[in-house]
Formats: C-alpha cells, sequence, structure tokens
C-alpha cells in the first residue's frame, strides 16, 4: 500500500510549494479491497480556512484524517505541512496540527480536569501525570479556555461536562499546541442552538484573525459555517462533488448533487442556510 505512496514522492519533491499545507494529488485511501476516499486532487494553502460537508459516509473523517497525519494514504502523491508522506516521520507532523474529534474525546478519562487536558495539549498526552508546566502555559490555557468561552468549566472534570461544553474544550485543546494547521471534525455537533451560535461566533473571529492557523473544518450544516471561511469542498461517496472559493460551492446544483435531493441554499449576510425544496408538480390537461 504504503509502496505507491512511496514511488510518488521523488517526483512530489521537485514540484513543492511552501505555501501549501495541504498538498494531495491522486490521493486515494483503501480499506478491505474498498477504496473509501478518492482519488482526490486537494491544496490547502497557509491563510485558508476550508469547510468539507457531505452526506454519511461520505468520506470527510477518513480525509482529515489523511490530513492529521493519522492515516497513510493508499496511493498518490500526499505532502504535508511541506513534508511528503511516506518519507518523513508521522508523529512530527502530528505535533504541528491542532484537532478536535469525537474519536479523541471517547478517549479522555471521566475523571480528567478540564484545565489539565488543555495544558497538557503540548506534550501529546491526554491529562496531567508527572509533568511540570511553566506558569506560561497556565496562562496560556487560561487565555484559550476564556476565548473560546470555557473559562468556568476549568475545575470541572470531563465526565461533567455536556456534548457542548466538551466540544469547546477540545477546540481549545487543539489550540493549545500554537498549531500550523487547525482541524474539526464538526465542533458544533451535539450543541443547542445558543452554544452553537456562541461557538460559530468565535470560529468567525478566528478565522478573520490573519495570525490564525489554516482552518479545516467537517460538518453537516451549511448553517454552522463561520463567518470568515474562504474555500468549501463537498464530497460524496469519496469522490470530490465541487471545491473552490465558497460562494461558488455552495450552491444549489451542488449541494442537490452532494446529497441527492433538490436543495435550495441561501446566503444572509455572511452565514449560509440550507433546506429542502419542494419540486413542482405538474396538473395533468383536462381532456
Amino acid at each position: 500500500m504504503m509502496e505507491d505512496v512511496n514511488d510518488a514522492a521523488t517526483e512530489l519533491q521537485e514540484d513543492y510549494n511552501e505555501d501549501l499545507l495541504i498538498d494531495f494529488r491522486g490521493v486515494t485511501f483503501t480499506r478491505d479491497n474498498r477504496n473509501l476516499v478518492g482519488p482526490v486532487d486537494w491544496q490547502v494553502e497557509l491563510d485558508e480556512r476550508w469547510v468539507i460537508i457531505g452526506p454519511n459516509g461520505a468520506g470527510k473523517t477518513t480525509l482529515i484524517r489523511m490530513a492529521a497525519a493519522e492515516e497513510f494514504p493508499s496511493a498518490g502523491h500526499a505532502r504535508i505541512m511541506g513534508e511528503v508522506v511516506g518519507k518523513t516521520d508521522m508523529r512530527d507532523l502530528r505535533g504541528m496540527i491542532g484537532v478536535s474529534s469525537s474519536a479523541l474525546g471517547n478517549r479522555i478519562p471521566g475523571g480528567e480536569k478540564v484545565s489539565d487536558l488543555v495544558v497538557s495539549a503540548g506534550y501529546a498526552i491526554l491529562g496531567r501525570w508527572r509533568e511540570e508546566y511553566s506558569e506560561m502555559d497556565f496562562n496560556q490555557a487560561t487565555e484559550i479556555l476564556e476565548r473560546v468561552g470555557a473559562l468556568h468549566l476549568g475545575d470541572r472534570t470531563w465526565g461533567t461536562l455536556s456534548e457542548g461544553e466538551r466540544k469547546r474544550v477540545l477546540v481549545a485543546r487543539a489550540l493549545m499546541i500554537n498549531p500550523e494547521l487547525l482541524i474539526l471534525d464538526e465542533p458544533a455537533a451535539g450543541m443547542d442552538l445558543g452554544g452553537r451560535e456562541d461557538l460559530v461566533n468565535y470560529l468567525g473571529e478566528l478565522a478573520l484573525d490573519p495570525d490564525a492557523p489554516a482552518i479545516v473544518m467537517i460538518t453537516h450544516h451549511v448553517e454552522e459555517i463561520p463567518t470568515g471561511f474562504t474555500h468549501a469542498l463537498l464530497l460524496d461517496e469519496g469522490e470530490i462533488v465541487a471545491q473552490g472559493l465558497i460562494d461558488q460551492v455552495l450552491t444549489d446544483e451542488n449541494l442537490s448533487k452532494t446529497f441527492h435531493q433538490p436543495i435550495q441554499v441561501d446566503r444572509i449576510g455572511d452565514r449560509y442556510f440550507a433546506r429542502r425544496v419542494r419540486r413542482a408538480r405538474t396538473r395533468r390537461a383536462k381532456s
């Protein structure tokens, strides 16, 4: 499986763009003789904010797991953070990528203290053990928790948090490492309306910050796309339906094709909203 990636590495070395944090060309991911993703051509630059949208089973999580250096592609040209996949230690790449996902949340013991979960992110561990942290580490963790609206949760344990509160803490943990690339897997899932809007507002502020990392976010709902996101990728059955500038991708035609039903998308200000529309019925002519 990795031979195809290694064979492509030499060619990719000769065509290097230092502004690309993700550079996938003809990338595929196969499991049990079934192609789950690809072939995919996809590039993410330093200052871009991407949203990936698609139905359940479309391959979204598999795609970003490859982008997060958590899965090896089965074939194709793949470069992450400037390094060719198959020619570098993936653990080094993961240290530059902040990830917030339900899969990570499921690994956290219920008794872990929230502030410890955030501050320990810099050491790539879940919660404190015997590590020594500086005052700067704690100050940074406190600042990030405040920014995501979770400062009041610092002394709580993971097992006492609601789903929405857990999402905020996971985003804070992902930001703790000062990542060059931030990957968010459905960050607003499980939140009530107020909590979702608070988080979307914060992510919008982050997206508009010129010093913020590049962002890639998965969602099922266009309503969860924050202000400031620049690009979109629509995925269905492992294949790209459309990708590019967000206002050119999020169209009625593209979303209807992706979700296999008639979808109307509206833009109000800098936010998007989608709904299914009824097909017009044709009346039979009276004889």
